[in-house]
């Protein structure tokens, strides 16, 4: 569908299990692309934990997601499908991706070690059908240069159209995504993510980010 909406007609679309049988692969290796984007189920449960020490593909070398929850084993093979120089990857995902400590806490750790994440994007909530949790976009990055991180949060008179971002070495929204001066402010701060060691390298925007926004009273 997404195809046809955007007039593509020359797409592979498979038919398949992502983790446990991708179709994507050439020989005995995944297909890389500069462009690796998805949505993929939030914290999806039975998603194949006890095949991961035996993936042919060894995306799970950083650690195995738990049983309950495959949203890192779904970044982790997105991060395997990256071009090794120039691969971007944004995957949605819930907010307890950003600080759940164990197994998850380790593979973040990695993750923000290599120097990867370039931004966490913080999205409001009822914003996907079927769901009113609020949710995220992880911005990665093969090719990342800064290994700080720049919060910022534009600050629009509702909360509930606020987008938060916390990105990699740039100032103000994520690329200069801010609407028009005069709607909305950027609020910027910088911190180094991977001297972070005392917490699992939480993620949480309200620890990079001020998210604390003065309201206008009527009298």
């Amino acid at each position: 569908m997404n195809m046809f909406l955007h007039d593509i007609s020359n797409a592979r679309l498979e038919w398949g299990d992502t983790l446990n049988e991708p179709r994507l692969v050439a020989g005995d290796r995944l297909m890389t692309f500069e462009v690796v984007v998805a949505s993929p189920p939030f914290s999806l449960d039975k998603w194949g934990a006890e095949r991961a020490a035996a993936d042919r593909y060894g995306r799970y070398w950083r650690g195995t997601p738990p049983r309950s929850k495959g949203d890192y084993a779904f970044i982790s093979h997105m991060i395997a499908t990256m071009d090794a120089t120039r691969g971007r990857v944004g995957v949605v995902v819930p907010h307890g991706v950003l600080f759940r400590g164990g197994a998850e806490g380790r593979i973040r750790r990695a993750l923000i070690e290599e120097n990867l994440l370039d931004a966490v994007v913080g999205l409001p909530p009822n914003l996907f059908y079927g769901t009113g949790i609020p949710a995220a976009i992880l911005i990665f990055r093969r090719d990342r240069a800064d290994d700080a991180c720049c919060s910022s949060t534009p600050a629009a008179s509702s909360s509930r159209g606020r987008t938060r971002t916390c990105c990699g070495g740039r100032s103000g929204a994520y690329r200069g995504g801010l609407p028009g001066a005069g709607e909305r402010r950027a609020v910027c701060g910088r911190g180094d993510l991977r001297g972070d060691r005392g917490n699992d390298f939480n993620l949480n925007i309200p620890r990079y980010v001020d998210t604390f926004e003065k309201r206008k009273h009527d009298y």
